[in-house]
């Protein structure tokens, strides 16, 4: 999607910075090295300090907005934008591994998707933590998923107050199962925009608002022209 989402930055140039990561990480679905590169991601961005809200989206991810709506509402909010919970299940809680305790309890513990937004404090944090980075790397190991428990644990235990605890990424969990569903050409219409834009409801800046999702995954490649049709009457 990187045609729809270059469409979407190339109108506010002065706002935005490229740059290209040069370096290959080896990384492998579910352990250690997909946080190692999320840090060093961010560790990256922040050494710009003109950097302040960070997003990570997968290739699956579509913007909902043109770039300067999606700007603004993230620079004018003073939190970050993770969901975290705690789930009793098997796939929460029972992920959880008695030998982090006491540096981790399980009631600590806590599940959020790894698709996150950020600002520059919160990052910092993320960042510069060893000590529980350091535990999850000894003692998450799948069916305990990093990805899916560090940094909503780590939030959870120290940094709540600057968390919204919801994400602004819509993604479709109605017909169950361990991954979303992914939509195709033929689901690309104005009402699923509409319900994705406007659909919900939620707490901005203290207020109730229908806008609560800037992105929205999954799609496949093949939307690509139907979206870039369909967002083109929605800029």
């Amino acid at each position: 999607f990187l045609k729809l989402r270059s469409s979407v930055v190339e109108e506010s140039p002065a706002r935005y910075s490229l740059y290209l990561y040069g370096r290959n990480w080896p990384v492998y679905w579910g352990t250690a090295t997909m946080i190692d590169a999320e840090r060093r991601l961010l560790a990256s961005a922040l050494l710009d300090p003109s950097n302040q809200r960070f997003v990570l989206l997968s290739d699956s991810c579509i913007p909902l907005f043109n770039f300067t709506t999606i700007y603004d509402y993230l620079i004018t909010s003073n939190l970050s934008f993770l969901s975290l919970y705690d789930d009793p299940r098997k796939v929460g809680r029972g992920r959880y591994n008695p030998q982090m305790s006491p540096m981790i309890n399980i009631t600590n513990w806590r599940k959020g998707s790894q698709w996150f937004e950020m600002h520059r404090e919160m990052a910092l944090h993320v960042v510069s933590d060893q000590t529980y980075y350091s535990v999850f790397k000894q003692y998450c190991q799948p069916p305990c998923y990093n990805d899916e428990h560090y940094i909503p644990t780590l939030v959870n235990m120290f940094y709540v107050e600057l968390n919204s605890n919801r994400s602004i990424t819509w993604v479709d969990w109605s017909r169950g199962g361990p991954h979303p569903r992914k939509h195709g050409p033929a689901d690309i219409n104005h009402e699923l925009l509409n319900q994705m834009r406007y659909g919900s409801e939620c707490i901005y800046n203290g207020k109730t608002t229908s806008m609560c999702f800037l992105f929205a995954r999954k799609f496949s490649p093949s939307t690509l022209n139907p979206l870039l049709s369909l967002l083109h009457f929605h800029s």
